[in-house]
């Protein structure tokens, strides 16, 4: 443990009047729009009309933000038995879950792209690198209010890590005189990474559902690493943590489903070479 001192940045951006702007909310916000801009881009690259991801959008982010909030107040409902009705809702103060909005998106897209008769596997494809840099973006907002960050670093890591950060996050992580691991950091960088990964695999794999199959697995396997950093882990049964077991879960499925659709795959759920 170490024991530190350092001024934290404001969670607030601005104020009109009575409107508070919160950072975290901007950067989720941000995320969002960047990553709509990939997906039109690369809609129209595939032929498909550039506004289909605009109009998934339009439903799938208030879904998810939805069902992010419900998931993960059903997970920490001790914390919020007793309060009033606006704090279930307060999602500008953080406590949203990712899998939970990752439901609510790919449900989301299942039934758009049926309504608008075209692949979901495409779309999801199209998706996937889009996702993951908005996850990259919004873990910034969990920077900023100071949440999502691992346990105390010891005198050792900040040597030979953490004293080579920008002196901002070092000062961010300082919570009430504790030095604590910058998990919203490993989690940005591997999802970068992952990201780059997905753009090679889009310009050359083609089969269709293999790219957001292994944005699925590869970002996984990273939350699995990273979670079991994390301080503030939603937990199953007091015992484990929810977005662990989650992550093998989507890792084994991710890989059942790249294993069997290639063994079973047909001509047209193919993409042009």
């Amino acid at each position: 443990m170490l024991v530190c001192q350092g001024e934290a940045l404001d969670r607030v951006a601005f104020s009109l009047g009575p409107i508070t702007i919160y950072w975290y909310g901007i950067i989720i916000a941000a995320g969002l729009f960047i990553g709509l801009y990939l997906a039109t881009r690369e809609a129209e690259k595939v032929g498909m009309k550039k506004d289909i991801p605009t109009d998934l959008l339009i439903f799938a982010a208030p879904i998810a933000i939805i069902f992010a909030r419900i998931y993960y107040v059903i997970f920490e409902w001790e914390r919020y038995r007793g309060e009033p009705l606006w704090k279930l809702i307060a999602v500008w103060e953080g406590g949203i879950a990712i899998h939970g909005a990752l439901i609510g998106a790919v449900l989301t897209a299942i039934v758009f792209a049926r309504v608008k008769q075209i692949s979901f596997w495409q779309l999801a494809d199209i998706a996937a690198p889009s996702i993951i840099i908005g996850q990259a973006i919004g873990r910034w907002g969990n920077f900023m209010n100071q949440e999502a960050h691992g346990g105390p670093v010891s005198e050792a890591f900040y040597e030979n890590f953490m004293q080579y950060l920008p002196n901002f996050i070092v000062n961010q992580m300082c919570i009430d005189g504790i030095l604590y691991h910058p998990t919203f950091l490993y989690e940005s960088v591997w999802n970068v990474l992952v990201f780059i990964v997905l753009i090679v695999l889009r310009k050359y794999n083609p089969i269709r559902g293999e790219v957001f199959l292994s944005y699925v697995a590869l970002y996984s396997v990273g939350r699995f690493f990273i979670e079991g950093l994390r301080t503030d882990s939603l937990m199953l049964l007091g015992i484990i943590r929810q977005a662990q077991l989650i992550s093998v879960v989507l890792i084994l499925v991710a890989i059942f489903l790249i294993i069997y659709r290639r063994k079973v795959s047909k001509v047209e759920e193919r993409y042009n070479s």
